[in-house]
């Protein structure tokens, strides 16, 4: 989904929770967190509710009528049964078409809860200025211990990144070879696409950015001059992000043709788009999500994603400088605290060579 259709979603969702869930939008909307973090903030806050409701915990009989004296009032052990609810709901089937959640996946539902729950102790301001009430139960809930250490990640994922000259020969598949095999049809959407979608992966290649910076942003936040992009961040923060310089003829070259191909006129802001039935629209997403999956495929036959783009160009800049901070820097993170997967991803890589060496010396 692009920005607007997550405001629209928001908004419907904002009425079928209780009103305190619509002040908590109200403020973070004018931080701004991001559409799409309120997204999937709001989905946890309505999970959350509706899971109160059903063990009993709440006496409400709808999300909307759930009273702030409820959550006021909320044990420890509550919380706790509801943090081993989503532990534990059992391996995805046909009866049981939930599944499984990973333990990030929980933490980000704790996370969602915590934020909700110090909008309400600390930064909420009730008619005579004081918040809406004191005890935060959430204060007293740790998050789940991530199973899978750095090294484990490195290794599940550094086989769908793109080191060494890979990222290059992507971009050149998919701009002279992968519409050599496409039946008429095909091939016509592929040469009407091509120097977009090449554009679209070469900056998420070089420069780490989100899928959704990407689709979210406007012509007016690239300067090919400077070799920068100006990009959203999570929290709301914008940021001017470096591009590779190896980038930008790619980028020209989608910009020298985006009016004429996509029908763009002044009152288009958006940098990338899709041609719709009456003017262009937007890139969604989710439209970014199919394309990298479909040239990723076609080129080495492993469907990646737009994040292993990101955790290639983190990997790679990492490689290169050995410097947590700038690969934060880069990726827009305030801390340094995830980088260090990519660093488990370079130490294989290290490892590899070195066993290669000592092979060369058996040779000898």
């Amino acid at each position: 989904m692009d920005q607007s259709d997550y405001v629209t979603h928001n908004e419907k969702l904002v009425h079928q929770l209780p009103d305190y869930v619509a002040d908590y939008y109200l403020a973070k909307s004018t931080v701004p967190l991001s559409p799409a973090t309120l997204y999937q903030y709001l989905n946890e806050f309505n999970r959350f509710f509706e899971w109160l409701i059903e063990t009993g915990v709440s006496s409400a009989t709808s999300v909307k009528q759930i009273k702030l004296q409820e959550l006021e009032n909320l044990k420890k052990q509550d919380v706790e049964l509801y943090k081993a609810y989503l532990l534990n709901r059992g391996k995805q089937t046909s009866q049981n078409p939930k599944g499984v959640l990973s333990h990030r996946t929980v933490n980000r539902s704790l996370n969602a809860l915590s934020a909700l729950f110090r909008f309400l102790t600390v930064e909420s301001e009730n008619s005579e200025g004081e918040p809406y009430f004191y005890r935060n139960v959430m204060k007293k809930i740790s998050l789940v211990q991530d199973s899978e250490t750095y090294a484990t990640r490195a290794r599940h994922i550094k086989d769908k990144l793109m080191l060494g000259d890979q990222d290059k020969a992507y971009l050149n598949f998919i701009q002279d070879e992968y519409g050599q095999h496409l039946d008429a049809k095909r091939l016509r959407y592929y040469q009407r696409d091509r120097e977009r979608d090449v554009a679209i992966n070469a900056l998420m290649l070089g420069t780490g950015i989100r899928v959704s910076e990407l689709t979210n942003m406007d012509v007016a936040h690239l300067s090919l001059k400077a070799a920068s992009v100006s990009v959203r961040r999570k929290g709301g923060k914008w940021d001017s992000v470096p591009i590779a310089k190896w980038v930008l003829p790619y980028l020209a070259s989608y910009v020298s043709i985006r009016q004429s191909r996509y029908h763009a006129t002044a009152a288009t802001p958006a940098l990338f788009l899709t041609r719709g039935t009456d003017e262009p629209r937007r890139i969604t997403t989710a439209t970014v999500e199919l394309l990298v999956a479909k040239y990723s495929t076609a080129f080495n036959h492993v469907r990646i994603t737009p994040h292993k783009l990101r955790h290639t160009l983190a990997s790679k800049l990492y490689l290169e400088t050995k410097n947590e901070h700038l690969v934060a820097t880069q990726l827009g993170q305030s801390s340094t605290s995830a980088t260090g997967l990519y660093t488990h991803i370079i130490d294989t890589k290290q490892r590899e060579a070195l066993n290669q060496l000592h092979g060369d010396e058996d040779d000898k």
